[in-house]
Formats: C-alpha cells, sequence, structure tokens
C-alpha cells in the first residue's frame, strides 16, 4: 500500500494516501510556489498509525523527482506500524523527541534537528516519545510507483523496550 505522505501517494493508506493536490504542469523552468495552507491534513489511517498523527503534504512525485515530502506530527505516544520503503526513506525531526526501532535492534530515542536514514527494504517504525509530541520531515522515494509498505502495529511492549 502507499502512504499518504505528501501528495497523491504517500503513507495511502500515510506519509500513503492521497493527501495532497498534484501540481500543475509548469513551464520549463519556471517556479511554482505552494502557499502554505493550500493543502489539506491529513488524519494518520488507524491501519498503520497507533495514536494521534497527522500528516501535511510538502511536495508530490514529480516526474523530474521521484520523491515526495511530507510533515508527520506525531502526539505522544503516537507511532507508525512496522513498515519498509522500496528505495528508503529520510527523516529529519524538526521539533520534538521521538522513538524510532529497526526490527531486531533497541529502540533509538530522536530529537529536533536529527536526521534518520531508512535504508530500502529495512523494516522499522517511528513516532513520538511517550510525552512529548514530534514532528519529523519524511522524504520517501517510489519504485514502480509504490513507496511503502506496511505491516503489523507495534505492540506496547515494543513501543515502551529500551
Amino acid at each position: 500500500m502507499k502512504l499518504p505522505i505528501p501528495s497523491p501517494l504517500l503513507l495511502s493508506g500515510a506519509l500513503a494516501v492521497s493527501a495532497g493536490a498534484a501540481a500543475e504542469p509548469t513551464p520549463q523552468g519556471a517556479q511554482q510556489i505552494v502557499r502554505s495552507g493550500e493543502q489539506a491534513s491529513v488524519a494518520g489511517p488507524e491501519n498503520f498509525f497507533t495514536g494521534r498523527a497527522r500528516i501535511d503534504p510538502v511536495w508530490p512525485v514529480r516526474d523530474t523527482l521521484n520523491a515526495s515530502g511530507g510533515l508527520v506530527t506525531f502526539e505522544p505516544g503516537a507511532r507508525s506500524a512496522w513498515h519498509t520503503h522500496p528505495a528508503g526513506q529520510q527523516l529529519v525531526v524538526m521539533s520534538g523527541v521521538g522513538l524510532t526501532q529497526e526490527w531486531g535492534k533497541p529502540v533509538t530515542e530522536i530529537r529536533a534537528g536529527d536526521v534518520i536514514w531508512c535504508p530500502p527494504g529495512v523494516k522499522h517504525w517511528h513516532g513520538a516519545a511517550p510525552d512529548t509530541a514530534m514532528t519529523h520531515l519524511a522524504v520517501t522515494a517510489t519504485v514502480d510507483g509504490k513507496n511503502v509498505t506496511w505491516m503489523e502495529k507495534v505492540s506496547d511492549d515494543q513501543y515502551h523496550a529500551r
């Protein structure tokens, strides 16, 4: 499934549902400005998130840029389900304190300013710390039109393991 992170694609389930409007074609070399507030926020789908998460599309995949961008805000305790990305995913923590975990490795705290690379095919999750919200910018490329494979939800025991 796809994620609703920015654009008609990402999280479709989130970071692949059709979250943003597709950009209007512009002449080669012309800039395009999408004004703040022009793209609607999308709630993180219950199938792929535990707790409250909001996805704000930033930019869609384009013919010349095979990566979408989206801001994902997790309320305290909220997190994604386990998932992988066929082309990997770059996360930049914009604010707050969060957690991430790669399958088989310990839970790791992440903070504003941290940059996380999730390699292609690596099973992982990310979300907010138990008592603090967290927002990250997710940059996700696609392979054959797909940017995420969703798996099972992260259990409370997995989330609280340190």
